[in-house]
């Protein structure tokens, strides 16, 4: 199956010490991201969406700065998993915090993609305030 690579940047204006648990932690996620988020062990998250388990080892996580999810796969033989990676900078000049969303899946439609993750990061928006 082949695989596309999504990357969209967003602008908020909120610290990355306020984002970081939303981007990190099964709670903070469940407020934007998925419609439950729990955690099998301190590094394995259960995201649902209609009905439909997907799991992911926290595979990276840098305080503050990002955090990576790799998607197990199904068929254990898959070598070119899912993954989901967010990365946040802060622009000297403005202030304000660019969340950059890496979205690795089967998934290639951008336009698709786009509103997806503009759904999504307005939803983030409301929650920290912006």
């Amino acid at each position: 199956m082949n695989k596309h690579k999504f990357v969209a940047e967003f602008e908020l204006r909120a610290s990355p010490k306020v984002l970081f648990p939303y981007i990190s932690s099964a709670s903070g996620m469940q407020q934007w991201f998925a419609e439950k988020v729990t955690l099998k062990d301190s590094s394995t998250f259960d995201f649902q969406w209609d009905g439909d388990s997907h799991v992911a080892k926290l595979s990276q996580l840098r305080l503050n700065k990002s955090a990576k999810f790799d998607f197990i796969p199904a068929n254990p033989e898959e070598r070119d998993h899912n993954y989901l990676e967010f990365k946040m900078d802060v622009s000297e000049l403005t202030g304000s915090t660019y969340l950059k969303v890496i979205d690795y899946s089967a998934n290639t439609d951008d336009d698709e993609l786009e509103e997806l993750w503009g759904d999504l990061i307005y939803k983030l928006k409301e929650i920290v305030g912006n």
